[in-house]
């Protein structure tokens, strides 16, 4: 069974700094291309941040370049997003995804609450 398990939310202050981390089992991590989407209330689920395989290319949504870093630990089954900077308009549940190349499969973690507020 596929397991996608986010973790490192919460609130911050404008200008502050959070790390998330999501954590796979029930898949061949190193094989999968990772992601960060985010939902804001009311919005369309969007993504903000891939991490590719084998060469670990990274892109990110316009809104977040700059200021969050994606980065992975195949060792560990573990992705990362370093968010620096955070802004209101942050906030939003995050999700972590994972999904083969070439194939048409996608799994998604539970979801994460960022609020960034002062």
């Amino acid at each position: 069974q596929v397991k996608l398990v986010e973790s490192g939310g919460g609130l911050m202050q404008p200008g502050g700094s959070l790390r998330l981390a999501c954590t796979g089992s029930g898949i061949t991590f190193p094989t999968y291309f990772m992601s960060w989407y985010r939902q804001a209330p009311g919005a369309e689920r969007e993504p903000v941040a891939t991490i590719e395989i084998p060469n670990g290319k990274t892109s990110y949504a316009h809104s977040v370049k700059g200021r969050f870093t994606i980065s992975r630990d195949d060792a560990s089954n573990t992705m990362y997003l370093q968010m620096n900077s955070l802004k209101v308009e942050d906030t939003a549940l995050y999700y972590c995804n994972a999904r083969p190349p070439l194939l048409d499969i996608s799994y998604w973690g539970q979801g994460l609450q960022v609020t960034v507020s002062s």
